[in-house]
């Protein structure tokens, strides 16, 4: 991964306190899969910038500004130890990610990507989930805007 120097300070208060409250190693995994989403964001073209608050609690990344993309949360696992990357359900993006990397992602449901506390990133397959992510939005609206084949009738 980069080199967190080059990673922007948590400027939210409530994200900042989020962070600090989770137990070292948990919180170094988790800044990992936060610099991650923000590099992601600044090398995706149409993205911009990020807005970094809480949602149900947990850090989240929306694309504010551009509207390009889904809404990313990150955080412990309940009752486990690990922690998640958690992705709106009705999106279909998991199930998506499950067709993509089937061997590599742990894939939960319809919204989640779990890690144990032991796993080793696999940081080529979560930049483009997170992309997908990121530009989810956008992708639908290229879809909606391209012309139709002419019908044969």
């Amino acid at each position: 991964m980069a080199d967190t120097t080059t990673t922007p300070p948590i400027a939210d208060d409530a994200v900042r306190a989020v962070f600090a409250a989770w137990p070292p190693a948990l919180r170094g995994r988790l800044l990992a899969l936060r610099r991650l989403i923000l590099e992601t964001a600044a090398t995706t073209e149409g993205v911009g910038a990020l807005e970094e608050t809480l949602k149900w609690g947990q850090p989240a990344y929306l694309t504010t500004r551009s509207r390009s993309g889904s809404t990313i949360r990150l955080g412990a696992l309940r009752g486990q130890d690990g922690y998640a990357l958690y992705f709106i359900c009705h999106t279909g993006l998991v199930e998506r990610f499950s067709e993509l990397y089937p061997s590599t992602l742990r894939c939960v449901d319809n919204r989640a990507l779990h890690f144990g506390m032991d796993d080793a990133l696999p940081e080529a397959e979560l930049r483009h989930c997170v992309q997908l992510a990121l530009t989810y939005h956008q992708r639908k609206r290229d879809a909606g805007s391209r012309p139709r084949a002419a019908s044969a009738d």
